[in-house]
């Protein structure tokens, strides 16, 4: 993927431009963003997520590698993003596809650095997504990630990081009456090179 062509600046800077109106039309998290995934058996697995970064390298979100979505991404390095904004104009949709990979470690500490430390605590004290016998037993772990860090900051889980979604088609999708609906997709092909076509609704 060439991170410098410029229908992949078109395309960021038209999300850019989305993002900020789902902003000023108060959509509950712009930042929301469904993620797909798949086992190597092809049985997909569909969450929320929240962005937390994104430039021409990609879409970044944070979870546990050992999680279920962590695992499948790391067996299966591939994914899907949506955003959906309704309150911008009549609806706008905007998917993305695309290989993932783990970010630097010094990205990931950065960002870990910038969360509550509440978030930081429960990142060392949940085993994602395994089973929990009660709460009692997560409190338990809560309470022992508070005693170790005690009086100092909380370092970063070592397998709790960043994952970014390289993406080689980003498609935007406008709602219309009559679900005459307006699609723009950009893909990258695989000698990097982008191109952009509209879609039949």
């Amino acid at each position: 993927m060439n991170p410098t062509a410029p229908l992949l600046d078109e395309a960021l800077a038209t999300f850019d431009a989305l993002f900020e109106q789902a902003h000023a039309a108060g959509e509950p998290d712009p930042t929301a963003m469904s993620l797909a995934t798949a086992s190597l058996d092809a049985r997909p697995s569909l969450r929320t997520v929240l962005l937390k970064a994104h430039d021409a390298r990609g879409f970044v979100f944070y979870t546990h590698l050992d999680g279920r979505k962590g695992r499948e991404l790391q067996a299966n390095p591939h994914a899907a993003l949506l955003f959906h904004w309704p309150r911008v104009r009549h609806g706008v949709q905007v998917r993305i596809e695309g290989a993932v990979e783990i970010v630097a470690d010094a990205e990931a500490d950065a960002y870990f650095a910038t969360r509550a430390r509440g978030s930081q605590l429960g990142a060392w004290a949940s085993k994602q997504s395994e089973t929990l016998p009660d709460q009692a037993s997560f409190e338990q772990r809560l309470a022992e990630a508070e005693a170790k860090f005690e009086g100092r900051e909380v370092t970063r889980p070592p397998r709790w990081t960043g994952l970014r979604v390289r993406a080689d088609k980003i498609e935007f999708w406008y709602g219309a009456d009559f679900r005459l609906h307006e699609r723009w997709l950009y893909e990258c092909d695989r000698a990097g090179e982008w191109s952009k076509r509209m879609l039949y609704p």
